[in-house]
């Protein structure tokens, strides 16, 4: 008996390929710290997360390490409205 045919993987849209393409870390930081980090994003609009990709890449750039293609930092939200309708 001929096991069934597998249908191919449907590709994944391109917003979704991004995200998985970056980078996961596992990062220890004393409470305090995390706190004033969630606070000072808090009051620009970011995600804590979002924010130490900031800080890391603006330290990056001063010390003159930043690498010359780095991808932008991806934009977060509800992705912006396309087609006929908008």
């Amino acid at each position: 008996m001929t096991p069934p045919a597998q249908e191919p993987p449907e590709p994944k849209p391109a917003r979704q390929a991004a995200r998985q393409a970056r980078k996961q870390v596992l990062l220890r930081l004393d409470p305090q710290v995390y706190d004033a980090l969630a606070r000072w994003a808090g009051e620009e609009l970011r995600s804590a997360n979002a924010q130490i990709e900031f800080l890391l890449r603006r330290a990056l750039a001063e010390a003159g390490r930043l690498p010359s293609t780095p991808g932008p930092i991806p934009r977060r939200g509800r992705p912006p409205k396309t087609g006929p309708e908008s």
